[in-house]
């Protein structure tokens, strides 16, 4: 698909990052504004536990299957597979989430990563929220917003998008 999607100009794009470029679907103006409108109450659907897991899973396997094809020196179930699934992960998590504001498993079950300040995400936080998911425990650790301790860090919410 050749020419201008919507007015950004991009080229071509695929299917399931369009909605970004077309009709505004991810950017500034869809963004949380503010920390105010975290509130539930307030019509931010929140990102449940049971989601995020399951963005987590589609995550994890891809990575997986990318360090198996990227590093196949590396037998399968050694620690050196281990590393470079974990490291594939960490780059793709946090390269997408901070272009697209979602990983690739977030995208596919229907969440986003916004700053609670509102604006475009910083590579510095989409690294660093990435790093405390590494490190599992901060992720677990949640509040009764549904908010981990790698997203208070960060500076991030999970909302719902569909």
């Amino acid at each position: 698909m050749e020419g201008k999607l919507g007015n950004r100009g991009v080229g071509s794009v695929s299917r399931l990052f369009r909605r970004c470029y077309v009709a505004g679907g991810c950017g500034p103006a869809n963004t949380v504004s503010s920390v105010q409108s975290l509130d539930p109450q307030a019509g931010t659907p929140r990102a449940w536990i049971g989601r995020r897991i399951a963005a987590l899973v589609i995550d994890w396997l891809a990575s997986l299957a990318v360090a198996q094809l990227v590093f196949p020196q590396f037998g399968y179930g050694s620690d050196a597979a281990g590393f470079a699934t974990l490291a594939v992960f960490a780059v793709e998590v946090t390269v997408l989430t901070w272009l697209t504001g979602a990983s690739f498993g977030q995208r596919i079950i229907g969440l986003r990563v916004v700053p609670v300040d509102g604006g475009r995400l910083p590579l510095w936080r989409a690294a660093l929220r990435t790093l405390l998911v590494c490190l599992v425990i901060p992720a677990v650790v949640y509040d009764d917003q549904g908010r981990g301790v790698h997203d208070r860090l960060a500076g991030t919410y999970v909302t719902r998008v569909r």
